[in-house]
């Protein structure tokens, strides 16, 4: 397998949101890719730059921010043109590789827009580099940019930032330092492309966690009553486990558990609900291996939040005409 690291850049609306097209709030203006092989090695470039049809006049902080004019956009490629030439370019057996999710993410929109997501079926398996830079070298939940992790890890400043070839190029470099860390077992899903149905499911086993992602349901209420959502199971022996903490919200889009198992020990249920662009809904499931500690802190949150809503609903009652929300 090969490893294709890209790297986007876009311009938006430069006459504010309320004029944006709704279904292409970013046009990609610029792709730059480095292809690494097994093995950690470079293997090739791709960069092509893209004619705007959607935006032509440029946003001030696409020209602050990519150095790119208006005459070189003007003589660009055709995006349908540009992305068939990439998609080619990286190959069958190839796995992406980016800073952050949302250059993953822009590549699906501008693809559906152009009527050619089919050419990229999803959910899709990538890698988060800035995720793995973050597992490897910090905490694994700071999320810093790729101008302090080339700096952190001593990079010839060899190329400007914020053009597409050159962020993917010190992305690259940054990936291909991984090889000898264990990190590269911890693979991302993009789930612009989210299942459908349940034999599209995705479920994925990690060392200390396990992650679902659900088909679609109509409501998020139908959802948290599925029963394969709302169990718990500890994904090491595959089990159904008790709950020491049932299921409850910590906002609107977000819900916590607490599990026991008595081979493995505490188990923390995440939900997160995520809404498609056509109303519904599907859900990403983690249950990840705690401790003992990070167990109180469950427990004492689920407290906190009935106090807060106990408490809310006396000041309710006190005060005329007020609601809970």
């Amino acid at each position: 397998m090969n490893y294709v690291v890209f790297d986007l850049e876009w311009n938006q609306c430069p006459f504010g949101k309320e004029r944006e097209n709704d279904k292409l709030p970013f046009e990609i203006v610029e792709i730059g890719a480095v292809k690494v092989g097994s093995q950690g090695e470079r293997l090739g470039e791709f960069q092509r730059i893209v004619r705007p049809v959607v935006y032509k006049k440029l946003h001030f902080r696409t020209k602050e921010v990519i150095h790119i004019d208006a005459k070189t956009l003007e003589g660009g490629q055709p995006f349908y043109v540009a992305v068939k030439e990439f998609l080619e370019w990286c190959g069958e057996d190839c796995m992406f590789c980016t800073w952050g999710t949302t250059d993953l993410v822009e590549l699906q929109r501008n693809m559906k827009y152009y009527g050619l997501l089919k050419m990229l079926p999803g959910p899709i398996r990538f890698y988060d580099v800035q995720k793995l830079f973050s597992l490897a070298y910090e905490d694994g939940k700071s999320r810093k940019s790729l101008e302090y992790a080339s700096s952190f890890l001593q990079l010839e400043q060899q190329r400007d930032f914020h053009r597409a070839l050159s962020d993917a190029w010190y992305t690259a470099e940054i990936f291909r330092g991984m090889f000898d860390k264990y990190v590269l077992q911890y693979y991302s899903i993009d789930c612009y492309q989210n299942p459908k149905t349940k034999e599209e499911q995705v479920y994925a086993v990690f060392d200390n966690y396990a992650k679902l992602i659900s088909r679609e349901f109509d409501s998020k209420e139908e959802a948290m009553k599925d029963r394969e959502i709302s169990a718990a199971r500890c994904f090491l022996c595959e089990k159904n486990v008790r709950k020491k903490v049932k299921w409850f919200s910590l906002s609107p889009k977000n819900h916590c558990c607490l599990a026991y198992c008595g081979k493995h020990g505490y188990l923390k249920g995440k939900i997160r609900m995520k809404r498609t662009d056509e109303g519904k809904f599907y859900v990403v499931k983690t249950m990840k291996l705690i401790d003992e500690a990070e167990a109180e802190e469950i427990r004492s949150r689920r407290e906190e939040l009935k106090k807060r809503r106990r408490e809310k609903r006396r000041q309710a009652k006190k005060t005329p005409g007020a609601t809970e929300r």
